[in-house]
């Protein structure tokens, strides 16, 4: 068909041009909350699509994973090569209440820990902390050269690695089975797992650079409300506060005006 002939077809067909309505306009900002593990609370905002029929913001929100670096949690820019997983558990009003999901370390603090000429030695264990999480442990260690060492190289024997990955693995389980998640938090930034592990096989083979590089939350406890707010301390339900306690009492009559 000849182009002009049809209106229609000159036009670009029925309809015209769609109005380009902005997205943002039907979104709202939520709050992210870190649990109180942290000295920082207040780790940033979201953005999620307004309840509209059957699809809810708030089933949107839960299970949201974001990642921090613990140097903006703890203000503590000496450790900010690690990064904290947390997830959304539950929405109070403007505000998404969160719990620990993992931690790891960025890629380039994990390059620049190795090196030539020394053997790097991995252990792996998974463990249930006290109040019931099933957390998977993955520390990391290399070999350190001794005083006065002349050889150019510094490896570990075969049976050497096996002893040391067997008493990294002791230490993992005695640490973590004995506390709760947010003592097992705390215990990474310190790096005390590390220093006991260091102190424990000095005798096989002195270590260097002994870190737990990575925890991944295998299984948590049934879902505890109460148990969350006491994570979070000083969040307020908003979704309904009763105004003026106490009984009702009726006004006294006045007698003069």
């Amino acid at each position: 068909m000849v182009v002009g002939k049809n209106k229609r077809q000159a036009k670009g067909g029925k309809g015209g041009k769609k109005k380009i309505v902005d997205p943002f306009t039907r979104k709202d900002w939520f709050d992210i909350r870190a649990p109180n593990f942290f000295e920082n609370v207040d780790v940033g905002k979201t953005l999620v699509n307004r309840s509209t029929g059957l699809k809810s913001a708030n089933d949107s929100l839960k299970g949201r994973v974001v990642e921090i670096s613990i140097g903006d949690l703890n203000k503590d820019e000496e450790n900010a090569f690690r990064k904290i997983k947390l997830r959304v558990d539950e929405v109070q009003g403007k505000k998404l209440l969160t719990t620990f999901a993992g931690m790891d370390f960025t890629s380039d603090k994990r390059r620049s820990l190795v090196r030539k000429w020394h053997t790097q030695i991995e252990a792996n264990v998974d463990v249930k902390t006290t109040d019931g999480y099933l957390v998977r442990l993955f520390s990391i260690a290399y070999t350190k050269r001794r005083a006065g060492q002349v050889r150019k190289t510094t490896y570990a024997k075969s049976s050497q690695i096996r002893e040391i990955r067997k008493k990294m693995m002791e230490i993992m389980i005695r640490e973590a089975s004995s506390c709760d998640l947010k003592a097992l938090v705390a215990k990474f930034s310190p790096e005390v797992i590390g220093r006991e592990i260091e102190k424990a096989t000095f005798y096989i083979y002195p270590l260097q650079n002994i870190f737990i590089r990575k925890a991944k939350i295998l299984k948590t406890p049934k879902f505890d409300a109460e148990k969350l707010l006491e994570m979070h301390g000083d969040i307020v339900d908003e979704t309904g506060v009763r105004v003026g306690g106490g009984e009702f009492k009726e006004p006294e009559i006045q007698t003069e005006v």
